[in-house]
């Protein structure tokens, strides 16, 4: 690989490093946490559980309703790069204002959360895009699975000082735990932007379509361009049937990254034993993702992600089970070793399946199918948990996703590699 070419694909690469800061120490981790203990004090947790599964499925609707036209526009006028600085921004004052919410404002911090995981999805469908134009389709999951091992050690390196600062705040010169999450918030809004600056610097935004409508018609364009496209899509059966799979097994691993820690605690464990969990999974997920992106060259980009898919179900029926600690520890080593595989591996093999200059258009929909997913998943959870009082039973529906999406991926005739 020549220097400039791997200079590009770093520094696509770091993005992930900077926006996995959000899905840390705020998504994962601090958030589920303060919205609880803090934000609704004296709240039943059941509620506050459906609370964070609606919240979630509302900002994944949006953000899928409006994605695919966004991407058809970014192709058109050569934007990819111009809507992840804009939406990186969004992102950015959103978390910094986390840091400045009153307690018992669970209303302001779902506002918040909702904008923030917004920005967060979007920004990440344009990232998403530009990936076959900073690696050559042979060097593709190499990238992808690159991106996804340094977000997890980038995410995990922050995630264990903020743990550090909330643990032992006096040590850092903070009052209190509180004071130190409320500052983290903030410190994720100014990591997510300073590490996005080698993206914004060194990758040349793709040329687009240099169409000359104003934002009005080309919205109206990308339209009639997206039902086009949705119409040659129900005729090429594989790449149907890879987004048909992928719509069902992702939204089983993005209702575990979202709600593990909330589910957690529903179940009674204590918050700095799931925050201990956490840190396993970034860390176990830093080299596994990469080595997942160096098995392709055997085994081709399918079965890897399949032998994802299966561990996800173990772990989903495993997780019912659960009653000490060490048992939250156990699986956060298992879920290390294959989340990573199964997002960088997805996004590389969808990337090769797709025509270069529509990968907006193309990675739009992609996002929109993995966000209509993480609508599902959530309100499984919620309404389960609702209706049957018990968080464990509400997690058991996600097996049907796992069991049926993997069943589709099998069907899936893997693009040839170079």
């Amino acid at each position: 690989m020549e220097k400039a070419q791997r200079k590009k694909i770093l520094s696509w690469a770091f993005y992930d490093w900077a926006n996995s800061a959000y899905s840390t120490t705020v998504m994962a981790a601090f958030f589920p946490v303060f919205l609880k203990q803090y934000w609704s004090i004296g709240a039943d947790p059941i509620v506050t559980t459906a609370r964070l599964g609606v919240t979630i499925s509302v900002s994944s609707l949006a953000v899928a309703l409006m994605s695919p036209t966004l991407g058809v526009i970014a192709d058109m006028k050569g934007f990819k790069k111009l809507f992840c600085m804009l939406f990186t921004i969004m992102g950015v004052i959103s978390c910094a204002w986390m840091g400045f919410i009153p307690s018992g404002d669970w209303v302001s911090a779902l506002w918040a959360y909702a904008l923030a995981l917004f920005a967060f999805n979007a920004s990440s469908v344009f990232y998403d895009s530009l990936l076959p134009y900073v690696a050559p389709t042979r060097y593709m999951d190499y990238a992808s699975s690159l991106g996804y091992s340094l977000g997890y050690l980038g995410g995990g390196l922050l995630l264990l000082l903020n743990v550090l600062m909330a643990l032992h705040p006096q040590s850092f010169g903070i009052p209190d735990a509180t004071a130190a999450t409320k500052l983290s918030f903030m410190m994720v809004s100014v990591w997510w932007l300073a590490f996005s600056l080698p993206l914004f610097k060194n990758i040349p935004e793709p040329q687009g379509g240099q169409s000359s409508h104003n934002v009005w018609k080309l919205t109206q364009s990308s339209v009639q361009t997206l039902k086009k496209t949705l119409k040659e899509l129900l005729h090429e059966r594989n790449l149907f049937l890879f987004m048909a799979a992928y719509w069902l097994y992702i939204d089983g691993v993005y209702t575990v990254m979202t709600m593990a820690v909330d589910y957690g605690i529903s179940i009674g464990f204590e918050s700095k034993d799931l925050i201990a969990a956490l840190l396993i999974t970034q860390f176990i997920g830093f080299p596994c993702a990469y080595l997942f992106g160096t098995m392709t060259g055997r085994w081709g980009t399918k079965k890897p992600i399949l032998a994802c898919i299966c561990v996800y179900g173990v772990t989903v029926i495993a997780a019912t089970q659960m009653s000490a600690a060490w048992h939250f520890y156990l699986l956060a080593v298992v879920i290390g070793m294959v989340q990573g595989g199964v997002q960088s591996l997805s996004r590389s093999m969808f990337g090769r399946m797709i025509p270069k200059q529509a990968s907006g258009e193309y990675f739009g929909l992609f996002n929109l199918v993995g966000r209509f997913a993480s609508i599902l998943g959530p309100l499984v959870v919620a309404g389960g948990a609702l209706l049957t009082g018990s968080s464990r039973l509400g997690m058991v529906g996600l097996l049907v996703l796992f069991v049926v999406g993997g069943g589709l991926l099998a069907m899936v005739q893997e693009p040839e590699r170079p």
